[in-house]
């Protein structure tokens, strides 16, 4: 169900929303957390309908703030409950004119109390998360590079910037790849990694933090290569003593590991949608600390 209130305010909205469990039961209970999205720029019903999925195993409240175009100083927005909200109540504001600079003050009064908050930015990484209205609040703030236009830059500025509670999509895509490399890498007898080699497509942020990660943890040459026509990582080779560890993936969906002395595997590895990314990053409300020691060291390997 889809209630709109054009020209609102957010106790009226506080108020249709009370109005509504009385209507629909207490479909409120047992939400775990405020999952705030900055959906400036990027397509707002595409990213309400990833939230809805993460919410499946997160019950959270979803407030979305959409900014409409207008010089009216107006607030529009609309409440979402049932089968429009996954397992979530999803408040989504349209302000226009001056509203839109205060996206802090028409949130706050639409949060869960006593419940832990969480941002997200599904377009256009914010130079400095945590100084945004909406980071200021958050205990958890996450960005995707995989959309700029040049990415290096962008982690730098990450970098640059980074608070405990940042971290970026970017890096949660690449969980599985460093889960098997790591595996892989305890099986071999001399484990002294002289060089890794990544390839996959261009502007890959999640190359440039996966090549940090090895360099950082490894202290062994990085070699990155990229190839336009593909998508995603197709493959990494380490070089060790004990011979190459690989795992390459041409297909996006399964991968075959080689191992030194060991017969090839073929292993499940397929490409992670945003949905299944984003309810990873809401497993956790502390900092990602392995993640914000890349990103320290992110220029040095640069």
């Amino acid at each position: 169900m889809i209630i709109p209130l054009p020209h609102t305010t957010t106790g009226e909205i506080n108020r249709q929303i009370i109005d509504s469990r009385k209507e629909g039961g207490a479909f409120a209970l047992g939400r775990v957390m405020t999952l705030v999205i900055d959906a400036t720029g990027a397509n707002a019903d595409y990213a309400i309908d990833t939230a809805n999925v993460a919410s499946r195993e997160h019950p959270c409240r979803i407030i979305v703030m959409a900014p409409q175009d207008g010089d009216e100083n107006r607030l529009d927005a609309e409440i979402r409950v049932g089968g429009d909200a996954g397992a979530s109540e999803v408040i989504v504001l349209r302000p226009s004119g001056e509203q839109v600079n205060h996206a802090d003050t028409l949130v706050t009064p639409l949060l869960l109390p006593d419940a832990p908050i969480v941002a997200w930015w599904p377009a256009g990484v914010p130079a400095n998360a945590s100084e945004t209205g909406i980071g200021k609040m958050a205990q958890r703030r996450i960005t995707d590079t995989k959309g700029e236009d040049n990415p290096g830059d962008t982690l730098c500025t990450l970098s640059a910037n980074y608070r405990h509670g940042d971290t970026d999509l970017a890096w949660t895509r690449v969980t599985r790849w460093r889960a098997l490399l790591a595996a892989a890498l305890e099986q071999v007898a001399d484990r002294a990694v002289s060089k890794a080699r990544i390839h996959g497509d261009t502007n890959s942020a999640s190359i440039l933090l996966l090549g940090a990660w090895l360099q950082r943890n490894l202290d062994c040459e990085i070699e990155l290569t990229y190839d336009d026509k593909v998508a995603g990582i197709q493959h990494i080779v380490l070089e060790t003593p004990s011979g190459e560890i690989g795992i390459f993936r041409p297909d996006g969906h399964n991968a075959t590991l080689t191992q030194p002395g060991q017969p090839e595997h073929v292993i499940a590895l397929p490409a992670r949608n945003l949905g299944d990314c984003l309810a990873e990053e809401l497993r956790r409300l502390d900092a990602d600390l392995v993640y914000g020691e890349v990103l320290a060291s992110y220029k040095e390997y640069r």
